[in-house]
């Protein structure tokens, strides 16, 4: 599992559910949580938050350009990359912090993953759940 750690920067609230921004090292992340301020005494601003996400939930891209539906997307540099048959182990390196991804073997053959690599890192808004720090 991911782990960092930010403040939340401002929360944004339907009747059942909340997207929650939090800065992390000066980016923003976003996150939808199914709770609320009345409901999670946590969801208020500069309150601190721990962001978790899947491995799994982690995509990577080279050259990406146009306008895309997904808000977490940041930059890092590859670290290492661990191949078995089917499944691929990235480790990048973002800001000082580890984030792992769980691709596939096909995908990082294509991308061409190597040491050193900058590539861009994303995952989708309703894959980040947020823990009260």
């Amino acid at each position: 599992m991911n782990k960092l750690n930010g403040k939340i920067i401002a929360v944004q609230t339907s009747p059942h559910m909340s997207m929650v921004e939090v800065d992390v090292c000066g980016d923003v992340f976003s996150a939808i949580v199914l709770e609320t301020p009345a409901s999670a005494a946590y969801l208020k601003k500069d309150h601190g938050v721990t962001l978790l996400f899947k491995e799994t939930e982690v995509s990577i891209a080279k050259n990406l350009g146009g306008i895309i539906s997904l808000r977490n997307r940041f930059w890092a540099t590859v670290k290492s990359v661990e191949k078995s048959a089917i499944l691929a182990k990235v480790f990048l390196e973002y800001k000082g912090k580890r984030i792992v991804s769980i691709i596939s073997t096909r995908s990082a053959e294509k991308l061409q993953l190597a040491d050193g690599d900058i590539v861009e890192w994303l995952v989708k808004t309703n894959e980040v759940s947020l823990s009260s720090s």
